[in-house]
């Protein structure tokens, strides 16, 4: 097998890659490697894993997974985003089946929803280009959890702009415009 350049990844050097199993992102085909998560971050993300994957048993409407697992935003220059929780819907006709995506190396298709809990080492800007990258693919909601504020912010993104649905803090419950009927405790999420 060819050696690849980890600083110049293509999208066929991509797919010739080993099984994803470290936390990057690849940005205009370099490799971006985040650090690694905390203990409290680990938490708020098992949190919303377990109370969304208790939404959908009850709810069946989509699937709630969580990273790593790559989301492809462009092919040239490659660019791919491992957001820490993301929902699929079902019903999508661009999707078909849910159980397809699960053998998917590299995820061709927006997510509905991306979670994202920020990290002390994420700049306002990091957050910006993640921002575009997910509304430009076509995510419709980005759920973004600040564990330091303890609140989750819900953004409705479109080709349009980005329009603020809810900032949620202790003792509410977030709502989401695309789960219907979702009530998630803030609390339990930072519990």
């Amino acid at each position: 097998m060819p050696e690849i350049d980890p600083k110049h990844l293509t999208f066929a050097d991509y797919l010739l890659s080993p099984t994803i199993t470290q936390r990057y992102d690849i940005i205009d085909g370099e490799m971006v490697m985040s650090a690694a998560p905390t203990w409290e971050h680990q938490d708020i993300i098992g949190n919303l894993y377990v109370a969304l994957r208790g939404y959908f048993h009850s709810n069946p409407q989509g699937r709630v997974v969580f990273s790593p697992c790559d989301i492809l935003i462009q092919r040239d220059p490659l660019r791919t985003r491992q957001p820490d929780l993301f929902i699929f819907l079902h019903g999508r006709d661009d999707v078909g089946d849910l159980e397809n995506l699960r053998v998917q190396s590299v995820i061709q298709a927006a997510p509905d929803i991306t979670i994202e809990v920020i990290s002390k080492h994420e700049t306002r800007s990091m957050r910006t280009e993640k921002l575009e990258d997910y509304r430009r693919i076509g995510v419709k909601e980005w759920w973004i959890v600040s564990p330091q504020a303890q609140t989750i912010e819900v953004l409705r993104l479109s080709l349009e702009g980005v329009r603020t649905v809810g900032i949620y803090g202790v003792g509410m419950r977030v709502h989401s415009e695309i789960l219907a009927g979702v009530e998630l405790p803030v609390d339990d999420v930072f519990a």
